[in-house]
């Protein structure tokens, strides 16, 4: 980080702080929000150009910090608003891990469920496991255990399942970047659970805060899905499951599209459709 660099002036500090925050942002090219805390940092360090380069790094970390406390505001907001979609004695279905862990604290979908059991509200959580990676079955249902909400883990492709004999009355799940129509990239299988849902006529809500927002980008065609080792697909714990020579693919992001989506979740409020006029008011409150 920027505590390591050696740097006399402001220009070498900044040109080799540039190359770790360019660095950083490569590692997660669907993920919007690190791009945005990137580049709120590189504003940090330019706003402060004339600090000596001890205080200038205090001065970044003091930053970092403050991003931090405020993600966690951030979510406990989010969850307030969400919590209100969900009813007492609800069954919940999420995906992935958009909890504590994933977060600064507590939790964008799993923020929602928080909130709710904070409420008071009686609910059950049934938690995708996530193949390829399985964040779900490892994150998720940790998360949950710890604050004492019953969750019961199912494969991914049992969601159908559960939906079609209607023990699941809502899914939340998180996002990684939300285009300027509503269009949601999330972790792989998102897509999938959202079609379920829209069969079984299921609500399905994307929770996620205003940062993920990407109006520069007119819809989910727009947004570069990375890729991941193949080995995450051949193997489960470093034990091959598949035979050798065998190929795979691993995107690790897929794209909901809006006409799929109930409602989008944030700290300002939630957005219902049309997703192009509701989201732009909620990205312009203050």
């Amino acid at each position: 980080g920027a505590d390591s660099i050696e740097a006399s002036s402001f220009e070498d500090f900044y040109h080799a702080f540039e190359e770790k925050c360019d660095r950083l942002g490569q590692s997660r090219p669907t993920a919007v929000n690190l791009a945005w805390a990137i580049s709120r940092m590189k504003q940090t360090a330019q706003r402060n150009k004339s600090l000596p380069i001890t205080k200038l790094k205090s001065r970044l970390k003091e930053e970092a910090l403050t991003i931090l406390t405020e993600d966690i505001t951030t979510n406990q907001a989010m969850g307030q608003h969400g919590q209100t979609l969900i009813k007492d004695g609800n069954v919940v279905l999420t995906h992935c891990n958009a909890g504590a862990l994933a977060t600064a604290g507590f939790g964008t979908a799993l923020g929602v469920v928080r909130a709710a059991a904070n409420a008071g509200k009686n609910i059950r959580v049934l938690a995708n496991e996530t193949r390829p990676f399985l964040q779900g079955a490892r994150l998720t249902t940790w998360e949950l255990k710890e604050d004492g909400i019953p969750v019961k883990l199912i494969t991914d492709n049992m969601c159908g399942f559960f939906m079609n004999k209607q023990e699941v009355d809502l899914v939340v799940v998180g996002a990684d970047r939300i285009a300027a129509n509503g269009d949601v990239a999330n972790k792989i299988g998102t897509y999938m659970v959202a079609v379920l849902a829209k069969e079984n006529n299921i609500p399905f809500y994307v929770a996620a805060p205003v940062s993920t927002l990407d109006l520069s980008i007119a819809s989910g065609k727009g947004i570069p899905i990375e890729e991941r080792s193949s080995e995450e697909v051949t193997n489960i714990n470093q034990k091959r499951i598949s035979p050798e020579g065998i190929e795979a693919e691993h995107p690790a992001f897929d794209i909901t599209y809006n006409h799929l989506i109930s409602a989008i979740i944030t700290e300002n409020g939630i957005a219902y459709p049309p997703f192009t006029e509701s989201l732009k008011a909620l990205a312009n409150q203050k």
